[in-house]
């Protein structure tokens, strides 16, 4: 499919979503979040609820989505993530107690030996600067070396990956 096709698209369902909010809400006033006016949003994979689920499956009762999730809301299209306060990232990951610190940095260890992420020291310890892997190029490489099956939540995120016509390549 060629960009403009795509475009055109793209321009296509936004017409129909806002139809379907005129039909459905009509002149209900409701404020409602737009990426391109607001400030303070982050782009993130359609897909990355399901990634959530496959890396929550992988640790063991020790769910990592939401420390995965927090970083993903602060980084920028680098895939940079500068840590200088481990305590606010802990918090908003779920994090609040006095062990928080220490739960947090489990959960980032478990991210970075499953590939999810890439670490280098810095300032603030081991995590001040981290990098957010492909989550794809992560997921493939966990199925290669045998560390994730190809079972139903796998074969659900194939689905979805398709249907957003994302790629598995870096």
């Amino acid at each position: 499919m060629s960009v403009r096709a795509k475009r055109s698209g793209r321009r296509n369902q936004s017409e129909r979503r806002l139809e379907l909010i005129e039909a459905l809400w009509g002149d209900e006033k409701i404020e409602t979040w737009h990426r391109l006016e607001n400030d303070g949003y982050s782009t993130v994979p359609r897909y990355l609820p399901l990634i959530g689920a496959l890396m929550d499956g992988l640790s063991k009762g020790s769910p990592l989505s939401t420390t995965y999730l927090a970083l993903w809301f602060r980084v920028f299209d680098e895939g940079l993530i500068e840590i200088r306060d481990k305590t606010v990232l802990a918090f908003e990951s779920g994090f609040a107690s006095d062990r928080g610190v220490t739960t947090w940095s489990g959960r980032m260890k478990k991210l970075k030996e499953l590939g999810f992420i890439s670490c280098r020291e810095g300032s603030s310890g081991e995590f001040h600067n981290v990098l957010i892997v492909h989550p794809l190029v992560a997921v493939k490489k966990l199925v290669e070396a045998g560390d994730l099956s190809k079972g139903k939540a796998y074969n659900i995120l194939v689905e979805r990956v398709i249907e957003v016509g994302a790629s598995w390549e870096d």
